[in-house]
């Protein structure tokens, strides 16, 4: 952590609406006019898209288990923890992009799948933002979740997760359902390994539950809507929260225990900006007193 170079990272697997988040906070910086140093996490993946087909479908014919996006073996979790410490101290840093499709891919004049040259982070930047899958990661070699300032993760029920996946994935990227689920089982146990344990360290937790029937995500036809779902709200240390405030400004929200809220799921924006405008205050306060 630190008070003169913060950071910000939201984190969450691969459909769990960590983009939905990251538009919440990029409209808070241009309100509260914050120079953020935006950071993706799909830019830390260590294979384009073709080298890591390619070197999956070698594992299959050899009968071995595809890699996930979510493990060691094709991230780099060193240069996560290695931006983060140079961020906190200096206020440098490196990042490149990772184009997903042909929209993205055509100012580079690039293909979908690959990545940008690695570039510096802009100069005097007010902190740094990162959205992506390994935020609080931790294994025996790295430890990311020790740097951010706020922490913020993102988790739907897993059955919801796994019908945003499936319909983003096929309707979006062109993949086939039986591809989406062969990868859904494939990445398991990394998802067990790497992504879960990261929500016991965050600072906050939305989590999206559908208040409607997702017993077989395979099969389902829609995703659920903002107003077929509620908000889990929990937050790790709840001293200095105002929840008669957050309680009083969204309707038909309450309360199951002592750190948790519980509110509407299409009043989830207007929540984060209740939540995270204080907190982005705090931190340029604190940012400001330490120059």
């Amino acid at each position: 952590m630190s008070a003169k170079h913060p950071i910000v990272a939201v984190t969450g697997s691969s459909g769990a609406g960590t983009s939905t988040v990251r538009k919440v906070f990029e409209s808070l910086f241009r309100r509260e006019g914050v120079h953020a140093a935006i950071v993706e996490g799909d830019s830390l993946h260590r294979y384009e898209r073709a080298e890591l087909r390619a070197l999956n479908n070698a594992r299959e014919a050899r009968g071995e288990p595809r890699l996930s996006l979510f493990g060691p073996e094709t991230n780099l979790f060193g240069e996560l923890e290695t931006l983060f410490s140079t961020y906190s101290e200096t206020g440098l840093g490196r990042r490149r992009r990772y184009l997903h499709d042909k929209e993205e891919a055509a100012p580079f004049g690039q293909e979908p799948g690959t990545f940008t040259p690695w570039e510096d982070l802009p100069l005097q930047t007010d902190l740094l933002f990162y959205e992506g899958l390994h935020g609080a990661v931790r294994t025996q070699q790295v430890d990311v979740a020790r740097y951010p300032d706020v922490l913020i993760g993102v988790v739907p029920v897993i059955n919801l997760e796994w019908i945003q996946k499936i319909h983003r994935d096929t309707n979006m990227r062109g993949y086939s359902r039986e591809a989406v689920m062969r990868t859904i089982l494939s990445r398991m146990p990394d998802y067990v390994h790497y992504i879960v344990p990261q929500f016991e360290l965050t600072h906050i937790n939305f989590q999206r539950v559908p208040v409607v029937d997702t017993s077989n995500p395979f099969i389902a036809r829609d995703i659920p809507t903002a107003s077929e779902s509620m908000v889990v709200i929990r937050f790790a240390d709840p001293r200095g929260v105002d929840f008669p405030y957050l309680l009083s400004m969204i309707k038909d929200a309450f309360m199951t225990r002592a750190n948790t809220i519980v509110i509407p799921g299409d009043r989830q924006d207007l929540a984060m900006q209740l939540i995270l405008t204080p907190l982005i205050w705090r931190l340029m306060a604190r940012r400001h007193g330490a120059d």
